[in-house]
C-alpha cells in the first residue's frame, strides 16, 4: 500500500486555550497529506481544475484518539482506503512525534464539472489517474 507521509509542525495559532490542536486543523493537515498524496503519483490537483474539474469532498470523518500540542512535529500518513472509478475515499493518521496516534480520519471525493457540479467518471476523463488509482486499490487489503 502506498503511504505519503507528511510533517507538520504545530504552531501556536492552531492550539486552543489549553494549548491543545484545535479539531478543525486536522481537515486542513488532511488535505495538506492528499495533495501531497496525489503529488507523489505524479499528478497535480491544479491541472484538474484547469480542465474544468473539481474534486469536492462529500464526507469526512476524524477521530480523536490523543491531543497534540503546540510545539510538537505531527506526521499525516496518507493513503487511498477504496476507489470505485468515481469516488476516492483517503484515509489518515496524524501520529506525534512519540509515535502516539493522534487522530485517525478519512474523507471521500467525487470528481464534479465545475460549471455544473455534475459527477463525471475519473477512468473516462483522467484515464492515468485511474490506472494509478487501480494499481494502488489492487494492494489494500
Amino acid at each position: 500500500m502506498q503511504i505519503t507521509k507528511t510533517t507538520i509542525e504545530v504552531r501556536y495559532a492552531e492550539t486552543d486555550q489549553m494549548g491543545v490542536v484545535h479539531h478543525s486543523n486536522y481537515f486542513v493537515w488532511f488535505e495538506l497529506g492528499r495533495s501531497h498524496f496525489i503529488r507523489d503519483l505524479g499528478f497535480q490537483y491544479h491541472e484538474m481544475e484547469k480542465e474544468g474539474v473539481l474534486s469536492p469532498v462529500t464526507d469526512i470523518q476524524a477521530s480523536y484518539k490523543h491531543p497534540a500540542r503546540y510545539g510538537e512535529t505531527l506526521t499525516v500518513k496518507t493513503w487511498v482506503k477504496d476507489y470505485d472509478g468515481l469516488r476516492v475515499v483517503y484515509g489518515y493518521e496524524v501520529i506525534n512525534e512519540e509515535g502516539m496516534l493522534c487522530v485517525i480520519g478519512s474523507s471521500t471525493h467525487v470528481c464534479v464539472k465545475k460549471d455544473s457540479f455534475r459527477p463525471i467518471s475519473i477512468r473516462t476523463h483522467f484515464p492515468a489517474w485511474h490506472e494509478a488509482y487501480e494499481k494502488i486499490k489492487s494492494t489494500i487489503k
